[in-house]
């Protein structure tokens, strides 16, 4: 591999200082290197999407809608909004809790609390449907009492939501955490020596400076939560019409051959997870904006 060297104007303020050299490839290295990653990019994102979407709609529109508006994949798709509808707001509150305690003081325990955030990360999903099957399944340490309550969570929602709410806790904090320390105490520090009190510091200046890397968690969460499959899969029991949720109906119905409705479902997901992807990268461009606090964009804007 050959680099060319361009040499670049030396600056006025320093006649005596060596030349700045810039190295870069040569053009047909340039081209190769981006033709590469064209192609990786065309074997397992586009092409793979125009698969799904191709499939879905090979059978006509009339026939891709009636798999759409067919009543166990409405109620899949009420299942998979209800458990999003929980978990991300939890995982927001949690999130945004978290990182203001992690980024903002100093308290024992405080890379105890680092680790058991990234704990999901470590474990996998199936792993940790199953440990809410051996919490609160029949067999369970919890089964029997939850038995004589008449309290379902295991085959039911409410261990769909509970699994959901695990593998998906650490998008929002592990976002919001090196955002708030890249941006410091300056400013709450400020706010407060002037007489606001915390909440106040933190709804005026705490949470306008994390807004869009808080979206940017809230995405990511978001997608994650409606597109698990693996603790879903444990703790759902299967249920048709009860449990089921996007994912696991597009397994069944691709298990059953119904591969035109099991593609038409999956493009839902498709298009969801393209919609994801458009709004990250909003969000993404605004963290890296939103990284610099407010009197810095200040000065920045004299």
């Amino acid at each position: 591999m050959t680099t060319h060297r361009k040499h670049t104007p030396q600056p006025v303020d320093a006649p005596n200082a060596p030349p700045l050299v810039a190295i870069t490839e040569s053009a047909p290295v340039r081209c190769g290197l981006i033709g590469l990653a064209l192609i990786f990019l065309s074997l397992f994102l586009f092409l793979p999407l125009i698969a799904v979407f191709g499939n879905a709609l090979r059978n006509g529109i009339v026939p891709y809608w009636e798999a759409i508006c067919a009543p166990d994949t409405q109620s899949a798709l009420r299942l998979t909004l209800l458990t999003a509808g929980v978990a991300v707001p939890l995982n927001l509150v949690f999130g945004v809790c978290a990182s203001w305690a992690i980024a903002k003081f100093e308290f024992p325990g405080k890379s105890v609390l680092i680790t058991l955030i990234d704990l999901p990360f470590t474990v996998s999903p199936v792993i940790s449907g199953a440990i809410f099957v051996l919490l609160f399944g029949a067999q369970g340490a919890m089964g029997p009492w939850l038995a004589a309550h008449d309290i379902k969570i295991v085959f039911a929602a409410p261990g769909i939501i509970m699994a959901t709410v695990f593998v998906t806790f650490p998008f929002v904090a592990r976002e919001l955490i090196p955002l708030m320390q890249s941006q410091g105490n300056d400013d709450e520090e400020a706010a407060l020596a002037l007489g606001a009190s915390g909440w106040q510091t933190f709804l005026r200046i705490t949470l306008p400076n994390i807004r869009w890397g808080l979206l940017y968690g809230v995405i990511l969460c978001t997608a994650r939560a409606i597109g698990e499959f693996g603790a879903v899969s444990v703790v759902s029991g299967h249920i048709r019409g009860r449990t089921i949720t996007t994912p696991l109906h597009v397994e069944i119905l691709y298990n059953e051959y119904n591969f035109a409705a099991a593609f038409a479902v999956a493009s839902l997901l498709a298009a969801v997870s393209i919609a994801t992807l458009a709004v990250k990268k909003i969000a993404e461009w605004r963290t890296e904006e939103s990284a610099v606090g407010p009197f810095e964009n200040a000065g920045t804007n004299r």
